[in-house]
């Protein structure tokens, strides 16, 4: 054991992450319940973690997931979405209703709204919080969908079939719109951009989700901005008034980060917490995992941040690894995310802002397509409509950095697999 580490036995102080050789018992402190919190916590164990590990979340309800909060919790086919973990089995202090409120990381102490909690390793996993509709704030009817509870809220608008506005046409906002349509609700949906996830997707690639709206039964109106919202209407720029028993507002989420200023840890353009390679902080000791946090991916030469799923899934073995090893590899994921909307499994995997190449596999107006996005002539992202087999396969040639044949690729009748070069 090297002489620092014995001085970090002796005085009970923390050592660097992975430094388990220390007499007194380590406390990991993991500071939001949401998939990245809860998985982080449940991966130290599993990588046989020992000392202490404290989880606390900010709502009161038991962890749960997310995705079904927009599906099946909003149409009442479920009643929760509890994670399937037993916390007092793992030996994880679970503390809900707890919010954090600052940290002092020269004291390693994370200030809550239930008091000071010290650490010796910090994991940040705030993920991330809806932007607010401006102007829309206290009026009657408006509705954001992030939490258990704003779920719960909506569901009996959906129940009683009101007509809804939802305002942006961004995953989200497709996906409720679906369930409001499923449940009998006349849907208007109203998008400041020329066209369906103008943040997310190129202008060819998002143009043909447009028509889905109408196929659904929805009203899709693009390029129209909000100019108020009251008790029972929205009122565009151009003087137009929806009626709306409810509004809906999906026009993106920021990093929950807000309670970090002035703790020394780096934030970047987007307010996310910059992470290096394996998750760490420029702060000694603590980590950002998930929705709040961006990290540089040597896969896409690009600093990524990932408001997704499977991002919140995969990063923290990252962070458990580093925090009981010390000698994590690299995290450098293949993006990927889906979303089930207007009767379609959409499927993403990859990083297309890095191509070179656009290359379509069957007809956009049709039930099934996929779009590839190559990168001197290796796949860097693909978007499968309908076409899983697809995207199985094109996730696995992403990561292989596999050389394709263009013109196989675009044979919708071969599989990607056979398409290489």
């Amino acid at each position: 054991m090297s002489e620092q580490r014995r001085e970090a036995g002796r005085t009970g102080e923390p050592g660097r992450p992975g430094e388990t050789g220390a007499s007194a018992p380590r406390r990991v402190v993991v500071v939001g319940a949401g998939m990245a919190g809860v998985q982080t916590a449940a991966a130290l164990r599993e990588q046989g973690f020992t000392g202490t590990v404290t989880l606390i979340g900010a709502e009161p309800h038991q962890p749960y997931d997310r995705p079904p909060l927009s599906k099946a919790i909003l149409l009442g086919t479920a009643e929760h979405s509890a994670f399937d973990i037993d916390f007092e089995a793992l030996g994880i202090d679970l503390r809900l209703g707890c919010e954090a409120l600052g940290l002092r990381a020269e004291a390693h102490v994370l200030d809550t709204s239930a008091g000071p909690v010290p650490y010796d390793v910090l994991v940040l996993a705030t993920g991330a919080e809806p932007v607010r509709l401006p102007g829309a704030e206290g009026v009657p009817g408006v509705h954001l969908l992030r939490t258990l509870d704003d779920a719960e809220r909506l569901r009996p608008v959906l129940a009683r079939q009101h007509d809804v506005v939802v305002v942006g046409a961004g995953w989200i906002g497709a996906e409720f719109a679906t369930a409001a349509r499923e449940a009998g609700c006349a849907v208007t949906v109203v998008e400041a951009a020329d066209r369906p996830l103008a943040g997310a997707l190129p202008a060819e690639v998002a143009a043909p989700m447009a028509a889905w709206y109408a196929d659904a039964g929805a009203d899709l109106r693009t390029r129209a901005r909000v100019e108020r919202v009251e008790p029972g209407a929205v009122v565009l720029d151009d003087g137009t008034r929806l009626p709306a028993g409810a509004v809906v507002v999906g026009i993106g989420a920021r990093p929950a980060t807000a309670w970090l200023a002035g703790s020394g840890v780096e934030l970047g353009a987007h307010g996310e917490v910059v992470a290096d390679d394996r998750l760490r902080t420029g702060v000694p000791d603590v980590y950002a995992v998930g929705d709040c946090a961006s990290f540089p991916s040597a896969r896409y030469g690009a600093r990524l941040m990932v408001h997704h799923w499977d991002n919140a899934l995969q990063g923290p073995r990252t962070v458990a690894a580093d925090i009981v090893t010390g000698t994590a590899a690299a995290y450098d994921p293949v993006p990927y995310f889906w979303s089930e909307q207007f009767g379609r499994f959409v499927q993403y995997a990859g990083h297309h802002p890095a191509a070179d190449t656009t290359l379509w596999r069957g007809d956009p107006s049709g039930p099934a397509w996929t779009v590839c996005w190559l990168r001197e002539n290796r796949l860097a992202g693909l978007l499968a409509v309908g076409r899983p087999r697809d995207l199985a396969q094109g996730r696995r040639l992403i990561e292989a950095g596999t050389p394709m044949d263009p013109e196989l690729l675009a044979d919708p009748a071969r599989p990607l697999k056979s398409a290489t070069a």
